[in-house]
């Protein structure tokens, strides 16, 4: 073989290396740093009627979309290479402008894609609700109220204890410093577990009626609006292993023996009767609420829906024993605001099943309903994050800002604009221990006060005391003293702003606009 031929083929060996080296690290550094380009979206601005978009990507690895709201669903994507196209379904909007966030990923690059949809111009141009309505007066009146959670409503060993649950004594120090806050109503629960003797009178203790009324002449020298109730007895509770905790007010045993929901009739006629004559020469400031979240353990998603409306039907009942309870014992209650509430105190169920008291005074009678969604996010503190401008790894897949607007605006439709005034009795949303998760709780809290305000209804911030982090965490004042835990003052001064901010240029939209980014 000569020299010649030998270097030759020494030559083609090491080109043949040094291409396949770079081959080798060709692919490697593809793998090692993802890529993700858009190539176009459309249209990115959509009309209100609806439609399809599009989005064409090229990146490596093959990229994927979701979007994070509710109106705007995938319908179906191609791939070809490394360009990938997708298209997403816009519902039609009834209501005001609204975005949607469409986040496309691609291994560990991400990029957000904002969609606009366009308002309804016959939603959009509907008048700001009237402010001189009468339900909307007596809402204004309530305004912005603070719940005494965890309180008068604990309890240990099924006895009503004040103390039990973590919180000290209230004190009239408390209720003017929340008024200070900017508060002016307050909701004191009340349990009264315990604390009422057997059949046929069910006399209800001394100590314990009176405990409650100093709290209430705290309100009233504070002057805070008050609300008092009965709330934990009628709490029920479906643990993991199946026990099925419950009280007195049992609706799903009510629903079926006559015999036990007549008994329980007659102690919610004795109980309310006799707190009704305590209170008799109270003034307007105090109304009473006669039941909190009665359901059968499953909040709203369990035997209410199989047993024909029978459990609707008894809570119907119970409210009319309540109503005609308190006006026969005349004074002042014969003309006293009471508050009512559906099942489980959820405005969906409540709009659907409650049927309003028969009362023989006109006009006084309150809608109450709750609002906590997505639970996951306002109560469990499973994500820390909310709305349309929330990491879609980091928030709930429903219960955005759209969702919350369509329940206050159903409220409204069915209660304000016919004359009957609403309070969301509770709402809230748990501490967080990072300023980012903390920045999504309060634009949650200032949705809600914004949203009750611009449909003429009052809003109630759940306090439990609790001062921590997390789950069940709620707390912004010290029950016993008044004074701020955590970031108490921020997330009441948001919630304020919220609700009683008279700026025209602050709306809905305008707080939308500036979500968390």
């Amino acid at each position: 073989m000569s020299t010649k031929f030998i270097f030759l083929k020494n030559v083609m060996a090491i080109l043949l290396s040094i291409n396949i080296l770079s081959c080798s690290s060709s692919n490697s550094s593809i793998e090692e740093l993802p890529y993700l380009t858009v190539k176009s979206v459309y249209p990115q601005n959509l009309a209100a009627a609806g439609g399809e978009i599009t989005i064409r990507v090229s990146s490596y690895p093959v990229a994927t979309a979701q979007s994070n709201a509710e109106w705007m669903t995938p319908k179906s994507n191609t791939s070809s290479d490394n360009l990938m196209s997708f298209t997403f379904t816009a519902e039609a909007n009834k209501g005001n402008a609204r975005k949607a966030g469409i986040t496309i990923t691609a291994g560990e690059k991400e990029t957000v894609i904002i969609i606009t949809q366009a308002a309804n111009n016959e939603q959009e141009n509907k008048p700001a609700i009237d402010e001189n309505l009468p339900a909307v007066k007596v809402a204004r009146e309530l305004g912005l109220g603070w719940n005494l959670g965890n309180q008068l409503d604990a309890h240990v060993n099924e006895i009503a204890d004040e103390t039990s649950w973590g919180n000290g004594k209230v004190t009239q120090e408390t209720l003017l410093k929340v008024k200070q806050a900017g508060f002016t109503s307050v909701r004191i629960p009340v349990t009264w577990l315990g604390k009422v003797g057997e059949a046929p009178h069910y006399h209800i203790d001394a100590d314990r009626l009176n405990r409650v009324a100093e709290v209430v002449e705290y309100a009233e020298r504070a002057g805070l609006k008050a609300i008092i109730n009965i709330h934990h007895d009628g709490h029920r509770h479906i643990h993991e292993d199946g026990f099925d905790e419950h009280r007195w007010l049992d609706i799903v045993e009510a629903a079926r023996n006559k015999d036990v929901n007549n008994a329980i009739k007659e102690q919610l006629k004795s109980m309310w009767t006799q707190i009704a004559q305590r209170f008799e020469n109270k003034g307007e400031f105090l109304i009473f609420e006669g039941l909190n979240e009665i359901h059968d353990g499953r909040w709203g998603i369990g035997t209410n829906t199989t047993d024909g409306g029978k459990q609707y039907a008894i809570l119907n009942e119970w409210q009319q024993v309540f109503v005609d309870a308190v006006r026969a014992t005349g004074g002042n209650n014969a003309t006293r605001y009471l508050g009512i509430s559906g099942y489980c105190t959820n405005p969906d169920l409540t709009i659907k099943h409650l049927q309003l008291p028969t009362d023989p005074t006109k006009d006084r009678l309150l809608i109450s309903v709750h609002y906590y969604d997505p639970a996951t996010f306002a109560l469990e503190n499973k994500f820390a994050e909310w709305g349309h401008t929330g990491a879609l790894s980091k928030k709930e897949k429903w219960g955005d800002e759209e969702h919350l607007e369509k329940i206050f605006a159903a409220l409204r439709t069915a209660y304000v604009e016919k004359g009957i005034p609403v309070y969301i009795g509770e709402m809230g949303c748990v501490h967080r221990n990072n300023n980012r998760s903390e920045a999504f709780r309060k634009y949650y809290l200032e949705y809600v006060c914004k949203a009750a305000r611009t449909n003429g209804m009052a809003v109630f911030y759940w306090d439990n005391g609790n001062a921590g982090a997390g789950r069940e965490c709620s707390g912004l004042m010290n029950h016993a003293t008044g004074t701020y835990v955590n970031n108490g003052k921020d997330v009441i001064d948001v919630m304020t702003k919220g609700y009683f901010s008279n700026d025209p240029s602050y709306t809905l939209e305008s707080l939308y606009n500036n979500a968390p980014q």
